[in-house]
């Protein structure tokens, strides 16, 4: 039969969770960082302020 997940919206284990959190937190910082430096170097070239 198939492992009952007590609790879980999501279905994931604690520990599948928390790394799938970190993964994502990990990503979305990445992709903010390059966000930022996009915008600057866009700004630095026709600056929009």
């Amino acid at each position: 039969m198939a492992e009952e997940r007590s609790g879980s919206l999501s279905g994931l284990s604690e520990k599948e969770a928390k790394e799938f959190h970190g993964v994502f937190i990990t990503s979305f910082i990445l992709f903010t960082a390059i966000a930022v430096v996009a915008h600057f170097l866009v700004w630095s070239w026709k600056p929009w302020g």
